[in-house]
């Protein structure tokens, strides 16, 4: 009876048991005729005669391989082992991933220019390829050569053309050599097509030691190995780079050359045993000879289109042709690969759930955002050809400039382009008159447009007819690119500027209190300076009284708390308070490099602003101007209710103000050169000064990037600023339109003027 109960209990595991016991025998079985004793006669302990050794010995002649050596295909650990006999040292962590796992930049260019074609080859290549390479440099052997703007220019001081050469590779390998993975050099008459380059690379193992480029036979051709002609650029691995190196001085010794691309490839040919390749792991590198008197225009063979190098170019406006011509080409390309996407995606849409109901449109755009309420549905904006019905200041009407008015007129000649390509030769159509028009930007997709047009159809027979037409169009978002920036740090040093008016003493006191709890108390690297702004009433009474004394004596007492800490002031006698001429006095008594934040007397200051201070403004660069977070007026908001505490309600009392530009985070170098081409253009016209602030001048007298963006980390509590009406009418305007939006939001105006008409019905 038990027996069989345990048979019933057993019964349904019965047959994983059984899986379970099969498999383990037959793997017992596998492990004894694999560990055998007998040889394999298939195996052989050289690697010759092996499976893989033809395409072993393949990779590893001339153009350099792996070899028979296999080991840096396999990972390994290392075991920790710490000397007890040497004191610990605490290990510094880098920034970012990349620099600690040793990652690095993919590709570096240089170009080899010259006295003669400095201002003509050179500048061609600097404004047609240039700015498609991460980072491109020019090498010349004129001494103390003039730079054309925009052109990063290393000269040697010798203009023979080896040593030009050598002093190019000694340079590169010790500013870059531990940077990047691959070096193109090329010469300022070579076209190269910079996506073509890159798209190379990318196809290419890192740790080869590679010489790609056109290979060309040495003078007399008695040899196999062959050196890469310069005129058509070369690519240099960075293990090959490193090798190379500490030859180089041999080099320069022993060999005998006019020309330096044979120099370079008679130096790696004897030192390194490896000569110029045109192909490396299935990878061609196509170059084509350009003819004399050629006409970019007219060259339409395979080998011209597949060309990563083009040589010789004579002319600068040569250099132009070519790069119209194979930009063109490469939008054909795009084009044509889009079309054939558009066709795979219809033909396979009719076998996924939805059908053809789940093609959207256009075909491979992502569908239109649905907003789950009404507080995400996207507004559409109205406009014509002359005005705009969405306007920045919240006008209702405003007139179409700048970019707005040249993104209207794109998209109305893309329309028409787009009919015409459809109806012709049937009919031709002419624009008369934009009727309406909307447009909404979606995250997802990008910027949609709904145009009414007032047409002029025309047949072939040349009869007329005038017909209103709605057409959608979609500007879809490219492809996101990251944007390099130089290296900063949180160690910077940043120095607190606050300028103080006699109607702002109230508010001093606890700008110091945070100030010395989140600066102070946590040993941050801030300084701070103060700026007495006396009008010249008080300027001519301050021996008697001084409106600032309170202000000092609160400044005596952190210094005293604080010994390590001196707080500076600045005092300043003007009847208009400007930004910029205030700016002028302190930037005059600090270092160059000093890293300036412009507060403001209402400004919480803490750690955390700070750090992103530090981090978004970069020297000759960037400039940070942070939109501080403003509190609504309690009275209206709570109307004597207690404040919530909590971060969510927090952020719901209150605005981001986009309105001011009082705080800012700059180098002193950068306002100093800005404010150099400032008074050029206004010619000691310091009435001119009243009406601008920082953010002007950086953004008229700069060229560098201005990053504005909403900072949670700088509050600012409710206060009804005075609008000084002697500043420039723009910005008073702005004043009364902040302190207008700082009172609260609609719908507590709207609860505070209910609960008024309801006190006075009573």
């Amino acid at each position: 009876m038990r027996v069989a109960t345990l048979l019933a209990f057993l019964r349904p595991a019965l047959p994983l048991i059984l899986g379970l016991s099969l498999g383990c025998s037959l793997s017992l079985l596998r492990v004894s005729w694999i560990q055998g004793d007998g040889d394999d006669p298939c195996m052989d302990v050289g690697g010759n005669s092996g499976l893989f050794a033809g395409k072993i010995q393949q990779d590893s002649g001339i153009g350099g391989g792996p070899g028979h050596n296999d080991e840096d295909f396999k990972p390994r650990i290392v075991p920790y082992y710490r000397d007890p006999n040497k004191p610990y040292k605490k290990v510094l962590r880098t920034r970012y991933i990349q620099t600690e796992l040793g990652f690095h930049d993919r590709l570096f260019v240089a170009v080899l220019t010259s006295k003669a074609t400095l201002n003509t080859l050179a500048m061609a290549v600097n404004k047609t390829v240039a700015h498609h390479f991460p980072h491109l440099l020019y090498f010349t052997g004129l001494r103390s050569a003039k730079v054309p703007h925009g052109m990063p220019l290393v000269s040697h001081g010798d203009e023979r053309p080896v040593c030009l050469m050598y002093e190019t590779m000694r340079y590169i390998h010790q500013h870059f050599g531990a940077e990047y993975d691959w070096f193109y050099i090329m010469q300022d008459d070579t076209y190269a097509q910079a996506e073509q380059v890159k798209a190379l690379i990318t196809h290419l193992s890192i740790n080869q030691d590679v010489y790609l480029g056109r290979a060309e036979e040495f003078i007399g051709g008695d040899e196999q190995a062959r050196y890469c002609h310069g005129g058509f650029g070369y690519l240099l691995s960075r293990s090959l780079l490193l090798k190379l190196h500490q030859h180089l001085d041999s080099c320069r010794n022993e060999i005998l050359s006019v020309r330096p691309d044979e120099w370079m490839g008679r130096c790696i040919i004897d030192f390194l045993g490896i000569g110029c390749v045109s192909q490396h792991q299935g990878q061609h590198y196509h170059s084509y000879q350009l003819a004399k008197n050629a006409d970019p225009e007219k060259e339409e063979g395979e080998e011209f289109q597949a060309a990563i190098a083009v040589h010789p170019v004579s002319e600068g406006t040569l250099m132009y042709r070519l790069h119209k011509r194979f930009s063109r080409l490469q939008l054909d390309r795009a084009y044509l690969e889009i079309q054939q996407l558009q066709a795979q995606i219809r033909n396979l849409t009719s076998l996924t759930p939805m059908g053809e109901a789940g093609l959207t449109w256009p075909v491979g755009i992502n569908a239109p955002f649905v907003p789950k309420s009404r507080f995400e549905v996207i507004s559409w904006e109205y406009f014509t050809e002359q005005h705009l019905f969405s306007c920045p200041d919240g006008a209702p009407k405003c007139e179409l400039l700048g970019a707005s008015k040249a993104d209207v007129s794109d998209i109305i000649g893309a329309a028409l382009e787009q009919l015409n390509s459809r109806y012709q030769p049937q009919l031709r159509f002419h624009k008369l008159q934009l009727l309406n028009g909307y447009r909404r930007f979606d995250p997802t997709r990008g910027m949609e447009y709904t145009l009414d047009l007032l047409l002029e159809a025309v047949t072939q027979k040349g009869h007329s007819h005038i017909l209103a037409k709605r057409v959608s169009l979609v500007r879809p978002l490219s492809k996101v690119e990251i944007i390099p920036m130089p290296y900063v740090t949180e160690a910077t040093r940043v120095q607190l500027v606050l300028p103080i008016t006699v109607q702002e003493l109230d508010f001093v006191g606890n700008f110091l209190d945070m100030f010395a709890m989140n600066s102070l108390d946590t040993h941050d690297n801030a300084l701070l300076t103060l700026l007495f702004i006396y009008d010249p009433y008080d300027a001519q009474r301050v021996s008697q009284v001084d409106v600032f004394a309170g202000v000092k004596a609160m400044v005596a007492e952190l210094e005293k708390r604080y010994a390590e800490v001196k707080i500076p002031w600045i005092s300043v006698k003007t009847e208009v308070p400007s930004q910029v001429k205030l700016m002028d006095i302190v930037s005059k008594k600090h270092p160059v490099d000093t890293l300036f934040f412009l507060a403001s007397i209402w400004t919480e200051v803490n750690t955390e602003f700070l750090n992103r201070c530090r981090m978004n403004t970069i020297s000759n660069w960037q400039v940070f101007f942070p939109v501080h977070f403003q509190e609504f007026n309690p009275v209206l908001v709570y109307r004597g209710e207690q404040a919530s505490s909590s971060s969510t309600d927090f952020l719901r009392d209150g605005h981001f103000d986009r309105h001011v530009f009082t705080e800012a985070c700059f180098y002193n170098s950068d306002y100093m050169a800005a404010r150099t081409k400032l008074a050029a253009d206004i010619l000691d016209r310091d009435e001119v000064l009243e009406g601008m602030e920082v953010f002007d001048v950086f953004l008229r007298y700069s060229g560098l990037h201005l990053f504005r963006a909403v900072e949670p980390g700088l509050v600012q509590k409710y206060v009804l600023r005075s609008c000084n009406p002697r500043l420039s009418e723009e910005l008073y305007h702005r004043c009364v339109l902040s302190n207008l939006e700082g009172l609260a939001s609609r719908s507590h105006l709207a609860m505070a003027l209910f609960e008024q008409e309801q006190a006075n019905s009573t």
